[in-house]
């Protein structure tokens, strides 16, 4: 039986002929959950040598092998873009990792910020909901998701090159406009729900690297705007147009 709807990604090297040890929780996806065995296919990628079919080798309770056939897919890498936000309530700081890994974000990294509401974040959690979000939707890459880090610190040590678009809800009614280069690093930073301080609004105004903007003419939620953002810089500068 072949089941090639089915995508995993696996932290090991592929190639054809190459075989792939699955670990205890793959093994219990593969063969308890969707119920594959020997002999059967399915996609893998592993984030650097494109998507590959590969068939069910050995099938067990706590492991398994697979072996990689041909290649399926190209590797795509997405632009160089960072998704940084400020962490909300926990089913939405998931939605936020997951359409970020699914729009094209290369790395995720929570802030924390004057009026962050969550102070912890499980790190090991949301980096899954990113692999699992590039499993679902084609993807051949997954953004690393960072630990938590204050955006002063951030700030402070900001890389030279990289542009920063900074969604500013005191824009709020202007036209979303963003001017930058394509083709560049960029970051796209989204604030808490209490908006961002008039300390770190000033900061992130005379930031050589920032781009203020609105995102049109109402307040949206945190997981909402970075949905919109993230769309508004892909249209803009990213590699959707």
């Amino acid at each position: 039986m072949t089941v090639d709807k089915i995508r995993l990604y696996v932290e090991h090297p592929l190639g054809e002929g190459q075989t792939v040890p699955l670990d205890a929780a793959q093994a219990h996806y593969l063969f308890g959950v969707m119920r594959l065995g020997v002999g059967d296919g399915l996609r893998v990628f592993d984030g650097l040598s494109g998507e590959w079919r590969a068939t069910v080798a050995e099938a067990g309770k706590r492991g398994g092998m697979l072996a990689c056939e041909v290649q399926t897919a190209p590797q795509r890498d997405p632009p160089d873009l960072w998704l940084l936000f400020a962490p909300i309530k926990k089913a939405r700081t998931d939605f936020i990792v997951e359409k970020a890994a699914e729009m094209g974000a290369a790395r995720i990294v929570p802030v924390q910020t004057d009026f962050t509401n969550s102070e912890r974040i499980r790190q090991d959690r949301l980096q899954a909901h990113a692999v699992e979000a590039a499993e679902q939707c084609g993807g051949t890459f997954v953004p690393e998701v960072a630990g938590l880090v204050r955006l002063d610190r951030l700030l402070a040590d900001w890389p030279g090159d990289r542009h920063l678009m900074f969604c500013d809800e005191a824009l709020v009614g202007e036209p979303p406009a963003l001017g930058g280069a394509r083709g560049a690093p960029w970051a796209v930073l989204i604030g808490p729900e209490g908006g961002f301080s008039q300390p770190e609004r000033a900061r992130l105004r005379s930031h050589p690297m920032a781009h203020p903007v609105s995102l049109g003419p109402r307040i949206l939620r945190a997981d909402t705007a970075a949905v919109a953002a993230l769309t508004l810089w892909q249209l803009t500068c990213g590699d959707w147009g």
